[in-house]
């Protein structure tokens, strides 16, 4: 039987040691479209499916359903975070789109628990949720910068799965993918950055700083990845050196992950007839 979406990025499970990020092709296409033709057609397809369901999620909460979805975006700089909030969060209506961005904290966030900030921008009821970096900068940079000390980057895990346990005990779907891509792919889109005037305002000198640091962020991303891959908080790796392929893959996984939600339109707490009789009666008088 051929492998679902989310079973084909999927991080392995029971993993005895950390992820080997080099073994997972950045330009990898396992499953899926083949060519940026066929990904077009995919997506078309997926926009329907993604609508729907949203739309689904949305009046389930409107009745106090408790349920969201939060998609997690990590990854190098460049490799598509953006991208993915343009192109697959634009499948659905914005409406029904909670969007949080997770910059260097600011001196009041760094006051508080790491998680502090993080807690504020989690979905409500039938929204979906998308992070563009998130809580794992702070076993990320915190760890390849020494921003703190190794005892308290490493209590991290810990407190990061107890912290996505308790979103889904609360009806939060979490769906965190890592935006793979290679370092020859990320040189070639900094220096296009750079080519374009239009995508400068893009280019931070201290990209350069933490593409120096490749091997340790990788090591970083490798452990989190073993550290904090559960049931409740499933780890996906995205071949994104691709963009096409990235986008299409996170929108299928975003479609998948729903459909296994299956959100339910609530029933109305009226009799349709009678409600149908009025309205026809309204038009003669």
């Amino acid at each position: 039987m051929a492998k679902t979406v989310r079973e084909t990025f999927r991080v392995p499970a029971d993993l005895a040691s950390a992820v080997d990020l080099a073994a997972i092709d950045p330009r990898g296409r396992p499953v899926g479209p083949r060519d940026k033709t066929q990904a077009a057609e995919a997506m078309k397809e997926l926009d329907d499916r993604l609508d729907d369901l949203q739309e689904a999620l949305y009046a389930e909460a409107t009745t106090g359903g408790p349920r969201a979805v939060l998609l997690v975006l990590q990854g190098m700089d460049t490799s598509g975070k953006g991208g993915v909030i343009r192109h697959v969060g634009g499948l659905v209506n914005p409406q029904g789109l909670q969007i949080a961005t997770f910059k260097k904290p600011s001196k009041d966030e760094l006051a508080h628990h790491f998680l502090w900030r993080v807690r504020k921008q989690v979905p409500a009821p039938g929204r979906i949720g998308i992070f563009d970096r998130s809580h794992y900068e702070d076993v990320l940079i915190a760890r390849v910068d020494s921003l703190v000390p190794e005892d308290v980057w490493r209590r991290r895990y810990t407190e990061i799965v107890e912290f996505e346990a308790e979103l889904d005990e609360q009806g939060v779907t979490i769906v965190k993918c890592m935006l793979h891509i290679s370092q020859k792919e990320q040189l070639e889109r900094l220096v296009a950055r750079l080519d374009d005037p239009a995508k400068r305002w893009k280019y931070n000198p201290a990209d350069l700083d933490a593409r120096g640091k490749w091997p340790a962020y990788q090591e970083a991303y490798a452990e989190a990845l073993r550290r904090t891959d559960t049931a409740a908080a499933p780890w996906y790796v995205i071949p994104s050196d691709r963009k096409w392929y990235r986008n299409w893959a996170i929108a299928a996984l975003l479609a998948e992950t729903l459909a296994v939600v299956d959100p339910k339109f609530p029933q109305p707490a009226f009799d349709v007839d009678v409600e149908r009789a009025k309205l026809v009666a309204s038009a003669a008088s």
